[in-house]
């Protein structure tokens, strides 16, 4: 007999907070590593655009979006899959290949979706330490069990903002076993891209999946495009556990134009990457430890958790949400997300107040 899934507790650190400022104070949600500015004025023309076919179905292959994906990141246009968000793709996967006979692992403070779906396919999940507030490969292998079929890294790291080497995960993919399938989620990958470190060559073996969304640096978290280069066996198998009209025509043609403007996508990442080492540079001025970030995000650790919670207590009261991390095992943190330059300055401000105050 098939158990019901209302069993599953399904842990939701990513979910939306609860926004709502206090009386007379303007909201300002720096918790839900969104966009800093609106998609190219492109994109929005073509979605709008795109709405004039919204009786019919969308390209359930996807056609004109894989095309150009492909021939932007040049990759083989057969071996993208589209999603809803690419968190539909990474249930797809552990529906796919994970099940109670078979684990999922990730390291320790990984994207919380990565336990979602592994209990959504009812399989274990296993974890591995960090170090140095980053993703240890040696513990990773470490880690690995003989029913291990899936290890999920996100890179760079969400709610860390670190990030693991091209030559860190070629390691990590030759340790493995072949029917272990290495899953690199690459949500913040464009933040990166100036390193010169793709990973899109690894899929060619077989048993590596890389992902990407449109939902960060294109700006576009509410359209909810997600996408993937798979190896064919894979992608035949995920595609038989995913919706088949799974990214709407607004969202395929938005998109689309999204990948033609790519200088308005990268002077957004260049503009994200200002505005968080200078609010880096600002907070370790004020006596904070901030780690290093390669995304549009960056993790502030305080003394203790009680601290923590203070100081997202502190700024709650003005307006300003900043996202918890006791969900994924570390209650002493709080992570901000990249907004704009008055909205990071008056949180900026908030956060030098509370730390002078802590210090006399």
């Amino acid at each position: 007999m098939i158990a019901p899934v209302s069993h599953i507790e399904v842990l939701s650190p990513y979910a939306l907070a609860d926004l709502t400022a206090p009386a007379g104070s303007r909201l300002i949600s720096l918790s839900q590593n969104e966009s800093l500015r609106p998609p190219s004025p492109h994109v929005i023309k073509a979605a709008a655009q795109a709405m004039e076919s919204a009786q019919l179905y969308p390209d359930p292959d996807w056609g004109a979006l894989r095309s150009a994906l492909a021939e932007h990141h040049g990759i083989p246009a057969g071996g993208i899959l589209c999603g809803n968000g690419s968190m539909e793709l990474i249930a797809g996967l552990a529906l796919a290949f994970a099940d109670p006979q078979n684990a999922v692992l990730a390291p320790a403070h990984a994207y919380p979706f990565f336990r979602t779906a592994a209990q959504l396919a009812r399989a274990r999940f296993d974890t591995a330490p960090e170090t140095n507030g980053g993703v240890s490969v040696d513990a990773l292998l470490a880690a690995v069990r003989p029913d291990t079929r899936i290890v999920f890294v996100a890179n760079p790291g969400n709610p860390t903002g670190t990030r693991v080497s091209r030559n860190d995960l070629l390691h990590l993919r030759d340790g493995l076993r072949d029917d272990i399938l290495l899953v690199i989620d690459e949500a913040y990958g464009e933040f990166a891209d100036h390193l010169n470190e793709p990973m899109f060559d690894l899929v060619a073996r077989g048993d590596t999946v890389v992902l990407r969304t449109f939902s960060k640096a294109y700006g576009l978290a509410g359209m909810r495009v997600g996408w993937g280069l798979f190896p064919e066996r894979i992608a035949g198998a995920v595609r038989k556990v995913i919706n088949p009209n799974t990214v709407s025509v607004a969202g395929q043609a938005a998109a689309c134009a999204a990948l033609k403007d790519h200088d308005y996508m990268r002077a957004t990442c260049q503009a994200t990457s200002q505005q968080r080492d200078r609010l880096v540079i600002q907070l370790r001025g004020a006596g904070l430890e901030v780690a290093d970030s390669f995304t549009n995000f960056t993790l502030i650790r305080f003394a203790s958790a009680d601290a923590a919670a203070s100081v997202d207590a502190s700024l709650r009261a003005q307006g300003v949400f900043l996202r918890a991390q006791g969900g994924v095992g570390l209650p002493d943190c709080l992570r901000i997300t990249i907004g704009s330059e008055g909205d990071m300055n008056f949180a900026t401000s908030l956060l030098t107040r509370w730390a002078e105050e802590e210090m006399t």
